[in-house]
């Protein structure tokens, strides 16, 4: 059996490539535990200032794998499924929510269903021509169970949203562009390197001040102007008492590149 999330690491920056491409890189049993441990692998690895999540083969994510729903279904009652849920996939967006390392989505393929809803719970989404996104959820009688519901309409806004939960037809890489749900659209065969020259840029940042400016960023989406401001003046209190931010300031004075410690 092969590993059925990949990690690999170098230059501050982390790969994550989930490797089930047999099954379109399904988000199974198997590798929703996989997937939050490598995230958390990165999170926690003050070497690493970038993570790419990207899959294997021509496909993202497929979503859910539908044979073992339907498993789930006909062997589990009501309660127990919404228990599956909980403690499966319902932790993957709650794990993204407490990194602190940018993530970019390197979207190869078709992003469908809980697949769509992985690349939304990514920082920055990039994506090759060909691929596609789907929030395909209501076609299979479900609603998203992952926090699509959530999530998209953050990215592309309410109406948009519904049009894809409510109808559950694909958007291609141009309408995606133009909706704002991905930042770049590049030829297939470019992904990766250009999806690595933007994590290249990210992790020549200083690493410290990359994290709080990340969080600090996110956590203002649920405070007033007032307690973010607080929030901005307590963290830049620290950084700039940090060796990080005099040798950013030196380098750029100095005309050099930089050394962050």
């Amino acid at each position: 059996m092969t590993d059925a999330v990949l990690y690999e690491s170098a230059d501050r920056i982390a790969r994550i490539t989930l490797n089930q491409p047999e099954t379109r890189n399904a988000l199974s049993d198997d590798v929703v535990p996989a997937l939050i441990g490598a995230l958390l692998r990165a999170d926690e690895d003050e070497g690493v200032s970038c993570v790419i999540l990207t899959g294997a083969g021509k496909g993202f994510s497929a979503g859910g794998n539908l044979n073992e729903i339907r498993k789930i279904s006909e062997e589990n009652s009501a309660l127990e499924i919404a228990e599956w849920y909980r403690t499966g996939i319902q932790r993957i967006p709650l794990t993204f929510e407490r990194l602190s390392v940018p993530v970019i989505a390197a979207v190869n393929g078709h992003a469908i269903g809980a697949g769509c809803d992985l690349a939304t719970m990514c920082d920055i989404r990039i994506c090759g021509e060909s691929a596609s996104f789907a929030e395909s959820f209501v076609r299979v009688g479900l609603i998203p169970g992952d926090g699509g519901a959530w999530l998209l309409p953050r990215m592309i806004g309410l109406p948009r949203a519904m049009h894809m939960l409510l109808t559950s037809e694909a958007v291609g890489a141009k309408k995606a562009l133009d909706w704002g749900l991905v930042t770049e659209v590049v030829p297939d065969g470019e992904l990766l390197d250009r999806a690595g020259q933007i994590a290249a840029t990210i992790a020549a940042q200083p690493p410290a001040a990359l994290r709080k400016a990340k969080r600090l960023m996110l956590d203002a989406r649920a405070t007033a102007l007032d307690a973010n401001l607080e929030h901005a003046a307590l963290l830049q209190g620290v950084l700039q008492k940090s060796p990080d931010h005099l040798e950013a300031v030196m380098a750029i004075l100095e005309k050099r590149k930089p050394s962050f410690s």
